[in-house]
C-alpha cells in the first residue's frame, strides 16, 4: 500500500476511533463496547442496553440487538443476512480485510460451499476425532504438569485446537507454532483493521496461510490422504470449487476451529476457578464436563457479537427494521438475558437449559464446527478435572485487546497448592 494511502487510512481510522471514544465518554453504551475499560467486562453494559429495550441505536448511527429474542430473530430469520441486500460483499474498508469463505456469504453461495465442508464434521468423523483429541490432550498435560507451574493458554488452550485442526486438515505438526500466530492475527481481524500497519500484518498472515495451503493442495493432488484438504482437492478437480474458494474455506476452518475452542477452554477454566464450588463439583463428577461446556458458552461466549443486514422491511419485538440497515447482534448479551435464563449472571454447570445459548449462532449460519468445539471442550475440561483437581491460578489472567472475540492472552496456573492467587471477581 503506497505511503499516501497508508496515511489516509490511518487518518480515517483515527477519526472513527476518536468519534466512538467521545460517544463512549458521553454514555453511549453501544460505543462503550468498543473501548477499554468497558470491553474488559462488557456484561454491565449489556445489562444497561437490555434495559433500553430489544434494540438500541448508537449516537454514531449503528444499532445493537440486545435481547435473546431479538438476537435469535436476526440470526435465524430469512429477512436477514451477512451481506448488504443491494451491494453484496460490501463492507466498511476497515472490516473488508480477510475473506472467510461462506461465513461471509448468503445463500445460494453459502449453501453450496457449506455443503462441501459439512462432511468433515459428521458424527462418524467426530467419533474418529475423539481418540486423537484425547491423546493430544493428555500429551499436552503430561508436558505442562511436569513443570508444576504453566500457562494454561500457551501450554494447553492454544496448542490443543491447533493440533486438532491441523490433523483434520492434514497440516504437518511442524507448522503448528506458526499456525498459532497466524490464527491470532487473522482472528483479531474480526474487529477490523486498527491501523495501516495492523492491516499489513493481517495481509501478511493471510498470505502466509495461503502459501501453506497452496503447498498442501499440490501435495494432496499427487499424494491424497483421508483429510479435509484431500476431499476439497477432489471437489476442485471436479469443478465444484474454485482454487480461491478452496483457499478461503481452509482459512475459515483454521480460524473458526482455533479461536472458538481456545477461548472456550480459557474462559471456561477461568470461570470454574473463580467459582471454586463449581470446580469442585466438576472434579467430583467429571461427567458434568459436557454440560459445563454449554454453561461456559452461555456465561462467557468466545464470540460476543456478529452483524446482520436487513434484507426486507420487517418488525422484531415491535421494532421496525428497514431494508439496507444493519444491527450488531450482541450474543454475549442474549446469553445473559433474564427473560430467557433464570439468574443469568450465575455460573452453574448443572443449569438444565444452558445449551439454549446463541454462542454458535443460529439458522443458516449455525457454526459448522460446533460439534468439534464441544468435543474438544468436553475432553479438555474432563482431563483437567480428573488430573489436576488442585489447579489454581498463580496470577491474574490477561486479556487480548479484542471486542468480537472474548479471549485471554495469558493464564498462569499451578497444579499444586502453593503460589496461589485468589481472584476477587
Amino acid at each position: 500500500m503506497p505511503l499516501l494511502d497508508n496515511l489516509r487510512l490511518d487518518t480515517r481510522l483515527r477519526t472513527a476511533h476518536t468519534l466512538s471514544w467521545a460517544a463512549a465518554q458521553a454514555k453511549d453504551h453501544p460505543s462503550r463496547l468498543l473501548h477499554y475499560p468497558w470491553r474488559y467486562n462488557p456484561y454491565p453494559t449489556y445489562q444497561r442496553l437490555r434495559a433500553q429495550g430489544p434494540f438500541t441505536t448508537s449516537k454514531l448511527g449503528f444499532r445493537t440487538a440486545n435481547t435473546h429474542q431479538a438476537v435469535h430473530a436476526l440470526l435465524r430469520g430469512r429477512d436477514f443476512g451477512v451481506q448488504h441486500p443491494d451491494t453484496r460483499g460490501a463492507l466498511p474498508e476497515q472490516f473488508d480485510v480477510v475473506d472467510l469463505s461462506f461465513l461471509m456469504q448468503d445463500p445460494p453461495e453459502h449453501t453450496r460451499l457449506r455443503k462441501l465442508a459439512r462432511p468433515a464434521f459428521s458424527p462418524r468423523h467426530m467419533s474418529e476425532y475423539e481418540t486423537q483429541i484425547t491423546k493430544i490432550t493428555h500429551e499436552l498435560l503430561d508436558t505442562a504438569t511436569a513443570r508444576g507451574d504453566f500457562d494454561l493458554m500457551r501450554d494447553f488452550a492454544h496448542p490443543l485446537p491447533i493440533a486438532v485442526i491441523s490433523r483434520l486438515l492434514g497440516i504437518p505438526e511442524a507448522d503448528d507454532a506458526e499456525f498459532v500466530d497466524i490464527g491470532h492475527t487473522i482472528g483479531g481481524a474480526l474487529d477490523g483493521a486498527q491501523s495501516a500497519s495492523h492491516l499489513r500484518r493481517i495481509q501478511h498472515a493471510t498470505a502466509q496461510l495461503d502459501r501453506l495451503f497452496e503447498r498442501l493442495v499440490a501435495q494432496r493432488r499427487t499424494h491424497p490422504r483421508g483429510d479435509v484438504v484431500s476431499t476439497l482437492v477432489n471437489h476442485l478437480d471436479d469443478g465444484d470449487l474454485t482454487a480461491t474458494e478452496l483457499q478461503t474455506m481452509c482459512r475459515l476452518l483454521l480460524v473458526a476451529g482455533f479461536e472458538t475452542t481456545v477461548n472456550l477452554i480459557g474462559n471456561g477454566v477461568m470461570a470454574l476457578l473463580r467459582h471454586r464450588q463449581q470446580w469442585h463439583h466438576l472434579v467430583a463428577e467429571p461427567t458434568l464436563a459436557e454440560n459445563a461446556v454449554e454453561e461456559i458458552l452461555r456465561y462467557d461466549s468466545p464470540v460476543q457479537m456478529t452483524t446482520r443486514w436487513v434484507h426486507n422491511d420487517t418488525t422484531v419485538q415491535g421494532q421496525p427494521l428497514t431494508r439496507g440497515s444493519y444491527a450488531m447482534c450482541l450474543i454475549g448479551s442474549a446469553n445473559r438475558d433474564p427473560e430467557r435464563f433464570t439468574h443469568p449472571d450465575r455460573f452453574d454447570i448443572t443449569r438444565p437449559d444452558a445449551s439454549d445459548h446463541l454462542s454458535f449462532s443460529s439458522g443458516a449460519h449455525y457454526c459448522l464446527g460446533a460439534p468439534l468445539a464441544r468435543l474438544e471442550g468436553r475432553i479438555a475440561l474432563r482431563a483437567l478435572a480428573e488430573r489436576l483437581p488442585h489447579l489454581h491460578p498463580t496470577a491474574r489472567p490477561t486479556r487480548r485487546p479484542t471486542t468480537v472475540l472474548r479471549a485471554l492472552a495469558t493464564f498462569p496456573v499451578t497444579t499444586g497448592t502453593r503460589q496461589r492467587w485468589e481472584p476477587t471477581g
